[in-house]
């Protein structure tokens, strides 16, 4: 099997393609801005890595989704202080230049393996979210904040349509809030833009005050990317066509924390580290208000507890890594990485 990966040097690209690059024999042909998570493996045999821009080479995107058998464009601006700072560029990367992918996985009938997100769910009051059955609830206009969530929306709902007709194969997949190793860079979090883990670990890191948006009360489920990726794995290998034409959420229900006590976990676990636990001065945990810290534009969603039932029926997939350690590793990671 031949895979295209969009976006093969972000977060759930590199790690996709270490584990199809040492559990199968397949090939993997990526496109990124950087290839700097992927170092190990540029020079795979099985690995074909170009770095480009999904907005400038059109040819060679639409050469290759016609060469190959499954397209998974995982390109996208997944921030929320990026949604409410520059809307405008979140619609243009994660709805329109994806939309010319699907139209060229269209047009030469290619299987389509597209990541949705969680944030589709938007503020429904749903105790778990089902891909199927849920409303799908978003906010008022000027709250910016939801212009990724729309657009994800309606991409899945291109998508759907699309394949129910008969014009392409697809399986949408739903990530709720996975973490892991090179979840962002250090870079990304002093400019405030990483996503929460990955911002609260290098607050710890650098001294700085870790903030609770309005008190952190929210509630995330947080995946494990090893766990996310074994479900990938079977939505690829797609058995019998067990995925074909499903929309699955990937989470673990059983992560489930809010903000407040995630920030106090990981400092519980950065002052355990080996080289933190004598250092004396640590960040303090404080609150902000959402309009101090993210603009007028910004809205909050309280809870985003999925249902896994359909990965569970249709992949016989668990999550296995519980929060602590799930926290532990990736807070790890980051430390190796960047106290080299």
């Amino acid at each position: 099997m031949k895979i295209l990966i969009l976006g093969v040097n972000g977060f759930i690209g590199h790690h996709l393609t270490n584990r199809i690059l040492k559990t199968t024999d397949w090939s993997v042909y990526g496109m990124d801005l950087a290839f700097d998570r992927l170092e190990p493996v540029l020079d795979h045999k099985r690995f074909h890595y170009i770095e480009g821009d999904i907005s400038i080479n059109r040819e060679w995107i639409e050469y290759h989704v016609k060469k190959c058998d499954v397209v998974m464009p995982l390109v996208a601006i997944a921030t929320p202080k990026l949604y409410v700072e520059d809307p405008i560029h979140v619609f243009n990367l994660d709805f329109e230049m994806n939309l010319n992918v699907v139209k060229h996985c269209v047009k030469y009938r290619k299987r389509i393996v597209f990541p949705s997100t969680s944030e589709v769910y938007g503020d429904s009051r749903d105790p778990e979210f089902r891909e199927d059955e849920t409303f799908l609830v978003v906010g008022p206009i000027q709250k910016e904040r939801w212009i990724y969530s729309c657009c994800k929306q309606l991409l899945d709902r291109v998508i759907y349509a699309y394949g129910t007709r008969g014009h392409l194969e697809f399986t949408l997949f739903r990530p709720f809030n996975w973490i892991g190793p090179r979840l962002d860079s250090l870079d990304t979090a002093k400019e405030g833009s990483s996503r929460v883990v990955t911002q609260f670990i290098a607050e710890l890191f650098l001294k700085k005050p870790i903030y609770l948006v309005d008190g952190g009360h929210q509630k995330r489920c947080f995946t494990y990317v090893d766990d996310g990726i074994d479900a990938l794995m079977g939505i690829l290998e797609n058995r019998d066509g067990c995925c074909r034409n499903e929309i699955i959420n990937i989470g673990n229900p059983g992560n489930e924390c809010s903000i407040r006590e995630l920030a106090h976990l990981l400092k519980d676990l950065f002052r355990e580290h080996p080289l933190h636990g004598a250092d004396g001065e640590y960040s303090d945990i404080t609150e902000r208000s959402s309009e101090s810290y993210y603009g007028k534009g910004y809205q909050d969603i309280y809870t985003r507890k999925p249902s896994i039932e359909k990965a569970r029926r249709i992949l016989g997939w668990e999550p296995r890594i519980g929060l602590k350690e799930a926290m532990q590793k990736t807070l790890y990671a980051f430390l190796e990485e960047n106290e080299r």
